[in-house]
């Protein structure tokens, strides 16, 4: 298994997996062209994407979904919450309904995480295949510590960092917005992202890419430096940190 976050940030988010013949998107927070231009980059023909998760229904998450649904026709993977909130505004797309918290993609094992966002329906998704599996969480205040044990020790964790507290507390954003961001459905902030990530990290990870960081109250250094300090403070060690951008993609990284 492996995957490329086409785009991570306040502007539009989407990752590609990938399983054998298998393509499917989290999220299409992207316009159309720019997810074709990006996964045209990674040699996918837009043509392949069998299926898209939808985390939640915020914009940047779900921007360019209308257009692609039209002229590729993939399937939409939702809960109910998600499914009545996309009707509102798309006419007509092939959906499958999880009623549970587990479901399958061909190969893929997918695993929901309920998320704490003012969003409704809001998830995140561990996703599973052939002893490899990843986290994705982005858009939420905390993680719940009963999925504690289920978060554990995976290779890959995708994991929001959203703001700096000092640089949005000090910043330019009207209180009322810094108190939204700040609160149990807001964002991670680098700390809480470093703590979780302490937590759950363990011998299988090879892996941490933190994402949706906000062009405003956050920094690539501050976000790497807060997570590294967190880690070397907690004897733990991971091979390969980096940091998810809103107009790059990633290379492919391996699960």
């Amino acid at each position: 298994m492996r995957i490329s976050v086409l785009s991570s940030g306040s502007k539009g988010n989407s990752v590609l997996v990938c399983e054998n013949n298998t393509k499917i998107l989290i999220d299409l927070g992207v316009t159309k062209s720019y997810a074709e231009e990006r996964l045209k980059e990674l040699d996918v023909d837009p043509k392949e994407i069998k299926a898209i998760l939808i985390t939640h229904t915020h914009a940047d998450h779900i921007q360019g979904l209308k257009v692609f649904l039209k002229k590729y026709h993939p399937k939409l993977y939702v809960n109910k919450v998600i499914l009545s909130l996309l009707k509102e505004y798309i006419d007509d797309f092939d959906y499958e309904l999880y009623e549970t918290n587990n479901f399958k993609i061909d190969d893929l094992d997918i695993r929901v995480i309920k998320t704490s966002h003012d969003a409704k329906g809001s998830v995140g998704f561990i996703i599973s295949s052939n002893d490899k599996s990843f986290v994705y969480i982005t858009d939420t205040g905390y993680i719940n510590n009963k999925y504690f044990e289920v978060l554990k020790n995976h290779n890959l964790y995708i994991m929001e960092s959203n703001h700096d507290i000092k640089m949005l507390m000090e910043g330019k954003y009207p209180y009322y917005l810094k108190q939204r961001i700040l609160s149990d459905k807001g964002h991670l902030s680098n700390n809480d992202a470093s703590y979780y990530l302490s937590e759950f990290i363990g011998d299988n990870t090879n892996t941490i890419i933190l994402a949706h960081l906000s062009d405003d109250n956050n920094t690539y250094e501050l976000a790497l430096d807060t997570l590294k300090k967190v880690l070397k403070d907690t004897n733990k060690t991971v091979k390969n940190i980096m940091v998810a951008k809103q107009k790059q993609r990633t290379d492919w990284i391996e699960v």
